[in-house]
This record gives C-alpha cells, structure tokens and sequence, in this order.
C-alpha cells in the first residue's frame, strides 16, 4: 500500500486541490459504498479516530471510516483562497497545521515568493510537509500543484519543490504547472514562468505542464464558457468555467493514480511512470491529453477506438501543441474501464503506424489498465507524451521572456528583492534555451551507421 501527498501552493494550485480532493471522495464514495476505510483510500487520506484523534490503519477487516484527513500541505500567501477551502464542503479535510499563509501576496513577483516567502516560511514548509510524510505507511510520491503566471505560484511554488527535492531525494516528485497564456494579463509572467522553468525542470521527476489556452478551449468545446450579456450570468459562467478548467487538471492526477487506488489487470505503479517515460534528466516534461472530454451534453464516442484516435487530437491535449510536429520519446497510455488487453494491444498498432517515435526507442509505449472508470463513463484514457513538440511553447515563452528582458523592462522589480540579481534571470534565461536546443537535438537525432570491418 502507497501513499502520495499533495502540495498545494498559490491560488491556482489551491483552487485545483479543491477539485481534486472533491473528485476523489466522490470516485471512492461511488465504487465503495461499504463505508470501510480501505487501502484505495488510504492512498490520499487518513481515518481519524474521532474520540481519541489518533490514525486508523488499513485494518483486516478494513476499520469504518470516521474522519477522513487529507494527505496534503496547502500554501498560499493570500490568505482569501484558502480560508473559502475551509469554509467549502472539503474543508473539514485539512489540518491547520498543514496549512501556511500569509496576507500580502508575492505581487506577480517570482522573486518575492522565491527568495522573500521561500526564505521565511522554509522551516515551516518542510516541517508541515515533513508530518504529512510521518504519517505515511509507504511514501511513494509528492504531487506539486501550482501555476506559473503569478508570484507565489512561480516563486514559493518551485522554491517548496527544491526544499522537497533536498530533505526526500528518493521520493518521486510529479509537477502539475498551469502555464500562462499569451495574452495573460500578468505583464511579467514571461520572467515568472521562465524563472520557475529552471527551478523545476531541475527538481522535477516528471512535469505535466497544462496551459490556460488550452484548458480555455476544451472549456468553450465542452459549452462551460458561454459568456451572456446579462451581469450575473456572466458571473456564474464563469464560475462553472473556472471550476471545469480546474477538474480538468485535477483528472490528470485521478488517472495517473488510479491503478494505485483501484484494481486492474495491468497496473501501473506511479514510479514506472519516471522509469519508463524519462530516458534522459532533460526529458522530464509529458504533454497530458485526455478522452472522451466528459460533458453531458455531448454526445460520447460509440466506438473504443475513437476514443484512442481522439486522445492524440490537438483538441484533447492540454497543452497547445501538435504531436506531430514531433518526435516521441515515449508514451503512456493509461485506461480506465471494462476494456481488453487485446482492445489495447490492437490500438497501439494502429496507432504506431502513423506515430514517429526515436529511432532508439520505436516500441517506447507504456499502458496500463484499471477495471475502475471514472464516475458516469464508461471508460477513459489519459496519454502522457514524452514528444519534442512541446519545444514550440517553449520558444514562444523565450519570445515574449527576450521582449522584456532586451529592454530591462519590469526588471527592478525583482532586483530590489534581497537575494535576487541579474545572473539569476540570465540563468534560467540559458537554462530555457538548453531544453529548447535538447529537444532539436532529438528531432535531429539519426542512427550511427558503423561499417563493419571485412572479413578476410
């Protein structure tokens, strides 16, 4: 039995946390109804006596649950967004001592939240993280959810990455960053996120980065957009809209974790993830895409193969890229629902034939399979694309990063910052164009062709 905890920093990586923990008690509420505190729960939660506040283990037979405890840390330097999560219908989830804010805010300053709150809040962060972590049977992995626009998601979020890097090496570290969109209304989320980049990219075991754009999109596809002329229409769209995009996200981590939380006839364990789909330190980033697109008013795929089709359509990619653009480096394909080994084996062939993987790794395909679909679907498959494609986000972000940096512009802001200087924004400047030249060296890469020596 293995057990992940949750790190929640800034107002994004909160508000998706919310939908996450949401999302999961109703998947276990809904496939287990005997009330019994199983080890598919004990994965995200803690049962809590509620006469003595001590921890209820996975017993046989299993212990009735009496008050869940989720296994997360939340961060956030506003203290707005995590008191409505107190006060939302998860709240009675959280420990306050799990919980550390402040009342300021970074001020869409990576520096601040990096260097300012991560000096500050340190010893504090890696003791809430380090309980979490005690109370764990068999920590497996942490799951860092944050956004990379803002100050406190950028900067303390990739700060509490490296401290979770320093005191648990050996522990796999999954990083969820919600990239900003062209058009953000943060002047400075260029330096922000490319800031954050470097930090992650070099604590990250594996990144599943998600843009707004393309959350934005599938959110106009599935009807959750709609924007009326009427005030509070507007207002409740919204809403709806924002909470969609955040479910989105929080599904990739349902799925990811499902095998861990459910039976299957071919389970993944979350560190075959690392294992299979990073061939390289740099190559850590997994574009994530999810089928069918769940909405009521849609009408699902007929056909189980469709749905392995729409997986690698542009429009399911929660990124804004085109796989076929690039090179694969590997692929996961992880199912959930009453499908075949055989259902599996015979899509991936098809989908080989028009896949272009590296030439050393032409059978570079992962899949697993949990019996257990998400609620009101049959069945759904989350793909994590190890492809040299996302290098196209990548050089737009140097874009608009170098229309900033080439005139110094905004720059103070951060140099005023006790800690901060100009090596680090032209590091992580270089570092950003290191993993853009990584992935052209992938595109270009062709077999060696040794001639042998003649025999005489």
């Amino acid at each position: 039995m293995t057990q992940s905890v949750i790190v929640q920093v800034g107002q994004c990586g909160n508000q998706i946390g919310a939908q996450f923990w949401s999302s999961a008690l109703k998947e276990h509420a809904f496939h287990d109804e005997s009330g019994h505190f199983v080890e598919s729960v004990a994965s995200f939660f803690r049962n809590i006596d509620s006469k003595t506040g001590r921890n209820l283990s996975v017993s046989n037979p299993p212990s009735q649950i009496q008050s869940l405890k989720a296994r997360a840390v939340l961060i956030d330097m506003e203290e707005g967004v995590l008191n409505g999560l107190l006060q939302s219908n998860v709240g009675e989830l959280f420990n306050s001592t799990e919980l550390i804010k402040d009342v300021s805010g970074a001020g869409n300053n990576w520096a601040t939240g990096f260097h300012f709150y991560g000096n500050n809040y340190r010893e504090q962060i890696i003791e809430a993280i380090r309980r979490e972590c005690e109370l764990c049977d068999c920590l497996q992995s942490f799951f860092i959810l944050h956004s990379m626009g803002g100050g406190t998601g950028s900067g303390l979020g990739s700060r509490t990455l490296s401290l979770i890097a320093d005191n648990f090496p050996d522990v796999f570290r999954f990083v969820i960053p919600v990239y900003p969109s062209a058009d953000d209304d943060v002047i400075t989320s260029p330096y922000n996120t490319t800031l954050a980049m470097k930090q992650i990219s070099e604590f990250g075991n594996c990144i599943m980065p998600v843009e707004n754009q393309s959350l934005t999109a599938i959110c106009q596809q599935l009807g959750t957009a709609k924007v009326d002329h009427i005030k509070h229409t507007v207002t409740e769209s919204r809403e709806k809209a924002f909470n969609k995009m955040n479910s989105l996200v929080a599904k990739v981590i349902l799925d990811i974790t499902a095998s861990a939380r459910f039976d299957g006839s071919m389970n993944v364990d979350i560190n075959e993830i690392c294992m299979n789909l990073v061939p390289f330190p740099k190559a850590n980033y997994l574009v994530p895409a999810i089928a069918p697109l769940y909405s009521p008013k849609i009408p699902q795929p007929r056909h189980l193969d469709a749905i392995f089709s729409d997986v690698f359509s542009n429009s399911n990619q929660l990124c804004k890229v085109d796989l076929k653009k690039g090179t694969f480096l590997s692929c996961a394909l992880l199912l959930r629902g009453n499908l075949q080994v055989s259902d599996v084996r015979r899509n991936v062939d098809r989908l080989s034939e028009n896949t272009k993987f590296i030439y050393w790794n032409k059978d570079g395909w992962k899949t697993g399979l949990c019996s257990v679909p998400p609620i009101k679907q049959m069945y759904s498959i989350l793909s994590l694309a190890n492809n040299t494609c996302i290098k196209y986000s990548f050089e737009n972000l140097r874009g608009r990063f170098f229309k900033l940096f080439s005139r110094k512009a905004h720059l103070h802001h951060y140099l005023n910052v006790d800690g901060m200087d100009i090596n680090q924004v032209q590091l992580a400047h270089e570092s950003l164009t290191d993993q853009i030249g990584f992935y052209n060296e992938m595109d270009d890469a062709k077999p060696l062709h040794v001639s042998r020596p003649k025999v005489m």
